[in-house]
């Protein structure tokens, strides 16, 4: 990375909460962005409001479709250029006991939440490691550390989530990389809303998308010799 060039990232699941706040907060602090989620009409509306102030591109790209993922980010880098800043956020959640859970709906948590994340790492490393820098920031949640009943898939894909980041810190770390898992407790975000999550909580209780996303802006700021390995965020109040 040269002086003179911006540093540029890249977010998956930027349309809404916390993808869409990162975005907002990051293109604020004058870094180009590379957005990626389902939808390309939600990307468009975001990408033309930023762009007063960063260079943006937006790209559709289900996620939940592990075997297309990598050679997708790998076109949209050799369009636009290397990534600085990766923020897997893209995630979905749900709710049911493991007993009952269908084996579809088990892959569909993991592809979204676990193996994106990963073939999106796969995809931005060889740029990374030929700059020797680099940020990647999984947005894990505090049900990557800890339980809860009726979460039991969510759990295991955020489990998994920070195993992978804690092994992708080793790795990468003589690389000049650094890797951070980002841990908030509840948020009010669209994911209370969807037709997989059935659970009644006080919403205004709970973090907003804004408080992670300054957080994430925070850890990139850092300077390029410090690291913030893991960030627990939580809502000072009842919500957990």
């Amino acid at each position: 990375m040269t002086a003179q060039r911006k540093l540029r990232a890249l977010i998956t699941g930027a349309s809404r909460g916390i993808g869409r706040a990162t975005a907002e907060a990051f293109a604020a602090s004058n870094i180009d962005l590379v957005l990626v989620s389902r939808s390309q009409t939600q990307l468009d509306e975001l990408a033309q409001k930023l762009r007063q102030g960063s260079d943006v591109q937006s790209f559709a790209i289900d996620l939940s479709a592990p075997e297309q993922i990598n050679s997708q980010i790998t076109k949209l880098l050799e369009e636009g250029g290397p990534i600085d800043i990766l923020i897997n956020n893209a995630g979905m959640g749900y709710t049911g006991e493991l007993i009952d859970m269908p084996l579809a709906d088990w892959q569909q948590v993991l592809n979204l939440n676990l193996t994106s994340a990963f073939q999106c790492i796969q995809a931005v490393l060889p740029g990374m490691r030929s700059q020797q820098q680099g940020t990647i920031i999984n947005v894990v949640s505090i049900a990557g550390q800890q339980a809860f009943p009726q979460w039991g898939a969510y759990c295991a894909s955020k489990f998994g989530l920070m195993g992978l980041t804690k092994a992708l810190a080793q790795e990468e770390r003589p690389h000049g990389i650094r890797v951070t898992a980002v841990c908030p407790g509840a948020v009010n975000t669209p994911l209370w809303d969807t037709d997989t999550v059935d659970a009644d909580f006080d919403r205004t209780a709970m973090l907003k998308p804004e408080d992670v996303a300054q957080a994430i802006l925070h850890i990139v700021q850092m300077p390029q010799h410090a690291v913030i390995e893991e960030l627990v965020l939580m809502p000072n109040a009842g919500t957990f």
